[in-house]
């Protein structure tokens, strides 16, 4: 799973896995809030707020066990499926 993930749903695509899409990051970041245990529960939460003309951003927050947010992280790409 990648944070484009969100972005090929958002263009009506089903994943990587079909074979005939490309995709490239353009940038990304993530950002620590607050310390975690990495062994402990955790709620990865994922979307994709804006996907148009081949780009797209994919958003992520990974919350602890007590629902507090412990990590943002963000990826702008671009997904292109080849012409025949």
């Amino acid at each position: 799973m990648t944070l484009l993930d969100s972005v090929l749903l958002a263009h009506g695509r089903g994943g990587w896995a079909v074979g005939d899409v490309v995709g490239a990051s353009l940038d990304h970041a993530m950002w620590f809030h607050r310390p975690f245990r990495a062994d402990d529960w955790l709620l990865y939460d994922q979307q994709s707020p804006s996907a148009h003309g081949g780009r797209g951003l994919g958003q992520g927050r990974i919350y602890t066990r007590d629902g507090r947010l412990a990590v943002s992280v963000i990826q702008e790409g671009v997904v292109r499926v080849p012409r025949s």
